[in-house]
């Protein structure tokens, strides 16, 4: 068999990779070792979240398939931060874990140029640095000019309860270290991660009376901006609770029992989302931890414990566990656990998340060291994308820092690098402001058009978007609001000041108390004195509303980020020959010609990431590239 590009995995990455490739006229092959654990979440039952919401919503303005998935199938939809600014704003949805993956099963079913092979990938077969496909464990070799790697914490894994330890994936699905040992052959170098997952309890048996309800929004919300795969708003009800000094009693007097501090475990676990003994020996002076009781699913009675990961034996997980407010007679349908698995370092990787070392091999998602299924959505979106254009013999696509969170994502793990899960926050980003919940078509939806994967009837309505948008902001500007006794009795009404002098409604707007809804009416007040009254500015969808109003009342905050980028793009311009030898350039110190060497930056910009590297290398270099 002989495919142009093949997907290893079926997880989210995986998914991503191989609908995005196949969108783009290459034949697809993803191999996966059990068709019924594609898009399987073994872990948190949701999608989105802080910064997560975000890349979810580029994957969508790109032309990927998280969003909608999400959108069909959630049973519960809220958007966070909404007390903060747009630049933190975020959607999470608390998925169906059933539903999720069979709809999206259907989805790779039905993608013309796709085809699902179930099989156990032992090695890759590369000859002079370069792929030329896979050989599965069966014996058979298939032929592609592009493989993309998307295993997730299913390579050489093993399972870790207490002191047993046993080879096993997420679920107890079956792994192999034959990929592993095949990659270190090759002279890729990996590491060992940790990351674990909490207990399920049955439903019917947790007592909600002692818990503080988490709802979903009233209002009706999208990843997708297509808006055609919403589902029907169904409100699911979370709980909050919390742990309490009986329970830390239990899990401190049996620390020593735990997989994470009996040496058992050699990875490095998630900071930003510990087990529940990690946080009693890292937070001491704590008193309690949140735990939020979260459905799974509408088709089951299992609630996922979020805030309880542990790698405690059963009987002590029995013990803590019910110590806490509302699950005192829980019933316990699964065990915390935790899991250790193979990686591969991301310093190995460009910028298209091509490996250094082998040409047109891919990695994407857990593999590359990260957590979290839309941080492997995103690359897989991306390794998929880079694999399907390098067919092409067409330039990579790397998106920039300041253009997405995924670009902050594939920069930190290719420049940086990582010794433990990297989770995506809003506080890598530097750019913030620019990279918001409400834009992501705005910044995106343009590229996702140029290499095909948004059709032409999806780009013509971000267009009239786009018009609409910019002509309502032109309206805006040229409407002046008055001092008149209404006008002032207004403001006054809604806790803003009142006016000495007339005002351009623009200026106006950019009250923090002032909003969208305001505008119109103050208008409709100003039409009163028969003035104005071709104007309207209440036809436009409340997202076109909500896009004008953070535009005007950030315009000055969104110059000056774009002022700061223009400037760091001037690194970014030059680039760095790929031929360059930094024992050559005078002048650099020791670390930064050694990290250098290491990651081998594309550009000037990435040089200046990179940890151990100065601005006074930056200058030397710049020096000899130029000199030279």
């Amino acid at each position: 068999m002989e495919y142009e590009i093949i997907v290893v995995g079926g997880g989210h990455a995986g998914c991503e990779a191989a609908i995005a490739a196949a969108k783009m006229q290459h034949k697809v092959a993803m191999i996966t070792s059990n068709k019924k654990m594609i898009a399987h979440m073994p872990c948190n039952p949701s999608i989105g979240g802080p910064a997560k919401g975000i890349v979810v919503r580029e994957i969508d303005a790109l032309g990927g398939v998280m969003g909608k998935v999400a959108d069909q199938t959630n049973i519960q939809m809220k958007m966070l931060n909404l007390s903060k600014g747009p630049a933190v704003w975020s959607l999470r949805a608390q998925a169906d874990v059933i539903e999720y993956p069979k709809r999206m099963i259907e989805i790779l079913e039905n993608q013309e140029n796709l085809s699902i092979i179930e099989a156990f990938v032992d090695k890759l077969v590369v000859k002079d640095n370069k792929i030329h496909g896979v050989l599965l464990a069966d014996g058979r070799e298939i032929k592609a000019k592009k493989v993309v790697l998307t295993t997730g914490t299913y390579m050489h894994s093993h399972i870790l309860v207490g002191h047993t330890k046993k080879e096993g994936g997420p679920g107890g699905q079956p792994t192999k270290a034959s990929l592993s040992n095949n990659l270190r052959e090759l002279g890729i170098n990996l590491f060992r991660l940790k990351t674990g997952t909490p207990a399920r309890v049955k439903r019917d048996s947790i007592d909600f009376t002692k818990t503080t309800p988490q709802p979903g929004d009233s209002i009706k919300r999208n990843f997708s901006f297509d808006n055609i795969s919403a589902n029907k708003n169904i409100q699911e009800l979370c709980y909050l609770t919390y742990t309490n000094k009986e329970t830390h009693e239990i899990i401190n007097n049996n620390i020593d029992k735990s997989a994470m501090y009996s040496g058992l475990i050699e990875g490095k676990g998630p900071r930003y989302c510990p087990s529940i003994e990690d946080k009693l020996v890292r937070f001491s002076d704590k008193e309690r931890h949140q735990i939020f009781l979260e459905p799974e699913s509408l088709h089951t009675d299992s609630i996922y414990l979020q805030g309880l990961s542990t790698s405690l034996p059963n009987d002590i997980q029995n013990q803590f566990i019910r110590t806490v407010p509302g699950l005192e007679r829980c019933e316990i349908i699964k065990y915390g656990y935790a899991i250790e698995y193979d990686a591969i370092i991301p310093t190995e990787l460009w910028p298209s998340l091509e490996t250094k070392k082998i040409s047109g091999l891919f990695s994407a998602g857990q593999i590359n060291g990260t957590s979290g299924y839309e941080e492997a959505a995103g690359q897989g979106l991306i390794a998929g994308i880079n694999a399907a254009l390098q067919i092409e013999n067409k330039e990579s696509l790397i998106l920039s820092r300041d253009e997405a969170y995924i670009g902050v994502l594939i920069d930190d793990l290719v420049t940086k690098g990582t010794d433990e899960p990297y989770r995506l926050l809003t506080s890598r980003a530097e750019y913030r402001l620019l990279l918001r919940h409400d834009n992501a078509d705005l910044r995106l939806r343009k590229i996702g058009h140029e290499i095909g994967l948004i059709s032409d009837e999806q780009y013509i309505e971000f267009q009239k978007k786009c018009a609409t948008i910019n002509e309502y902001i032109e309206k805006i500007k040229t409407i002046k609001i008055t001092t008149k006794i209404k006008i002032n009795e207004y403001l006054s009404n809604i806790g803003s000041s009142k006016l000495k002098d007339g005002i351009s409604l623009y200026d106006l707007m950019k009250r923090p108390e002032l909003s969208y809804k305001n505008a119109i009416d103050l208008l409709k007040i100003m039409q009163e004195y028969e003035i104005y009254t071709r104007i309207k500015l209440d036809n436009v969808k409340e997202e076109i509303q909500q896009q004008i109003e953070i535009q005007i009342k950030y315009d000055g905050y969104i110059r000056k980020a774009k002022n700061q980028v223009d400037r760091i793009k001037q690194l970014e311009k030059k680039k760095i020959p790929q031929n360059i030898d930094y024992n050559l350039v005078p002048n650099l110190a020791l670390e930064a010609r050694q990290k250098l060497k290491e990651i081998q930056p594309i550009t000037l910009g990435q040089a200046s990431r990179v940890s151990g590297v100065n601005p006074v290398d930056i200058s030397m270099l710049s020096i000899y590239i130029k000199n030279r």
